[in-house]
């Protein structure tokens, strides 16, 4: 028996079904219960309408503890230096420079795949500023995929602080049209709220493998 056939037999063993031809679900009985067959009828959009989608994901984002704020695109700058006040911070180095206040120009480092930061550097630094390539509201989920304006994974993963921005046309409902628009061979990053995991005795504890401050800025 090959490892599927395996694996098919301990599905239909749970599920009290015999194996019938594509499309079909036999039971013992031998009754038929039509399930879909190649993805047909699964959801692949989710028909929400901009508001809806950015009314879920900012529902999603804050339940998992990060904060948002839905900013116009002439206040980004602005916003994302309240942000990294008082810190230093890293920006890949295809970040539109216009999305940077003037007076951060002394507090930036930039890293690049040609002269990457260490770790140690990157540890020292306080915050990170990136990009985003996809959001998807149902999850809550932001997806970076190392596009010039995400930079490389390190980025987001080192600093405590992760200030992102997600503009709202990369913002879909579900995950297969966020996977849709994306390619999988690139190296992506997945981020649902900050950093956090629990133990045992559900001890939350936050930082652990990565950022423990996420700010999310949805531009519109």
């Amino acid at each position: 028996m090959s490892a599927r056939d395996d694996i098919l037999a301990r599905i239909h063993a749970a599920l009290g079904t015999t194996e019938g031809t594509p499309g079909e679900r036999v039971t013992p009985g031998g009754h038929e219960v039509g399930i879909p067959a190649h993805g047909a009828g699964y959801r692949t959009t989710s028909g929400l309408t901009e508001g809806e989608l950015v009314a879920l994901l900012v529902d999603r984002l804050e339940d998992y503890k990060a904060r948002v704020e839905v900013v116009e695109a002439t206040g980004l700058a602005e916003a994302i230096r309240a942000r990294v006040e008082g810190k230093t911070f890293v920006a890949p180095a295809g970040l539109p420079s216009h999305w940077l206040h003037p007076s951060l120009a002394e507090r930036r480092a930039t890293d690049s795949p040609e002269a990457p930061l260490g770790v140690d550097r990157l540890d020292a630094i306080g915050a990170v500023v990136t990009g985003s390539a996809v959001s998807i509201a149902e999850t809550g989920t932001i997806v970076l995929d190392g596009s010039p304006d995400q930079g490389r994974r390190a980025i987001s993963l080192v600093p405590d602080h992760h200030v992102c921005v997600v503009p709202v046309e990369t913002i879909v409902g579900i995950v297969p049209e966020g996977f849709a628009r994306l390619d999988i061979t690139r190296p992506l990053t997945l981020i649902s709220g900050p950093s956090a995991t629990s133990d045992i005795e559900l001890e939350r504890v936050e930082g652990v493998h990565g950022p423990r401050t996420l700010d999310v800025l949805i531009v519109r």
